[in-house]
Order: structure tokens, then sequence, then C-alpha cells
């Protein structure tokens, strides 16, 4: 959900950024969409990657794409350097606390604005607004300030606080409407990308929320 999300949002993401997601996972599921063309990837602790390798093969194969090239080091540095080259920037990050907590701050949707090429997409890891709005409403706030389109979609994550983990997924194109996918797949390509969870329809009722939610977040 966290990669087809906001790749499904965008209808044509050539060139995807990965920040974080050192299990490979992200990585995995984003190199299916067949747009997709160039996949780089910053990930800051390369023991992460390593023993994901080891440990988490089935997650780590995404790692062994042609489409992937792999860098280790701090996602805010490498997307300094980078302006107006991504069409989509994924954050797979922890939770905002301690060396994660710059992830969810204004100054970093303002970077991720900057490396977005025009009509880009963003999507990072968002928490639950079970146990964590106020959090969450402050970061699609400091996000506010810098996209005109920002929406929180959520997923059932049985592993997960809550047994539900959401998105923040934002479009600096202003037409952008995120529950309506701008690109769609049959079941017959959806089997085919291996998809277990991800549907035209999930995507769609991802962006549904409890009415106090949707109340207090919008």
């Amino acid at each position: 959900m966290i990669s087809f999300l906001p790749l499904c949002c965008h209808p044509n993401p050539k060139k995807v950024l990965i920040v974080g997601g050192g299990d490979g996972g992200v990585a995995r599921e984003v190199v299916k969409h067949p747009l997709v063309e160039e996949v780089h990837q910053v990930e800051i602790d390369d023991r992460v990657v390593e023993l994901s390798k080891k440990y988490l093969p089935f997650m780590a194969c995404g790692f062994d794409s042609p489409k992937l090239k792999l860098t280790i080091g701090d996602g805010f540095e490498y997307m300094k350097q980078r302006e107006g080259e991504f069409d989509v920037i994924i954050t797979d990050s922890s939770d905002p606390i301690g060396p994660a907590e710059s992830l969810f701050q204004e100054s970093y949707f303002a970077l991720a604005k900057k490396a977005l090429r025009p009509n880009g997409i963003i999507c990072s890891q968002g928490g639950t607004f079970w146990i964590d709005m106020d959090h969450i409403k402050s970061t699609l706030d400091h996000c506010r300030k810098h996209f005109p389109v920002v929406g929180y979609g959520v997923a059932s994550v049985p592993s997960y606080p809550t047994g539900q983990i959401g998105f923040f997924i934002a479009s600096s194109n202003e037409n952008t409407k995120l529950n309506e996918p701008a690109k769609t797949f049959t079941d017959e390509e959806i089997d085919e990308m291996k998809l277990r969870y991800y549907t035209t329809d999930i995507h769609k009722a991802a962006f549904t929320l409890p009415r106090y939610a949707a109340k207090k977040l919008y």
C-alpha cells in the first residue's frame, strides 16, 4: 500500500525515490509497477540491508531488480542534491520518535517538494489515528504548507499497534484526486504482479475514514 497508493495516484511514475525501507519490501513492490523505469533508494543503515538479505530474503529480493540503485546515506542530504528529479518519493521510516522524527517535520516536506518533478507525489508512513491523532494532524498541517492536495490513507496491518497503519500522501498537482487512481489494473494484472492486498477498490476505500477522524484531520 505504501508503494501502490502513491504510484497509482500518478499517471506516469517513471522515476521513484525510496527513503528508508532498508528491508527491501517497498523496493520489491515499486519495481512491479509497469510504468516505473528507475528506482533510487537511500537507506542510512547498511546493516539493515545486510541483515534483511540474510534473514528476510522474501522482502530483500527487491534489491535484486535492475531498476533499482541503492545508496547508503542520509535521505535529507541526498534530496538536497537532487532538485526536480523524481515523479514519486516514498518515505518508509520508523515511527516519529528519535532518528526518524525529522522525517515528519515541515522542513522534510519542503525538501521533498523541491526534489519532485512537476505534478509529483509523495507518500510517508503515517502511524495510526487511533492513538496518534494529534501527531497525524500536525504532520498533515506541515504537509499542507507545501502541497495543494494532501490526504491520509489507511491499511489493515495486524502486526502494527491497533491493527491499522496510515500513510501521508500529497500531490503538487492541484487537480489530483487521491481517492481516484490515475492508473488502474485488471484482476489479471493484479495477480501477475502478485499483489496480495492492493486493488483499485482498496485504493478508493483507503481514503474513507471514520467520521470523527475525518472531522479532526480535514
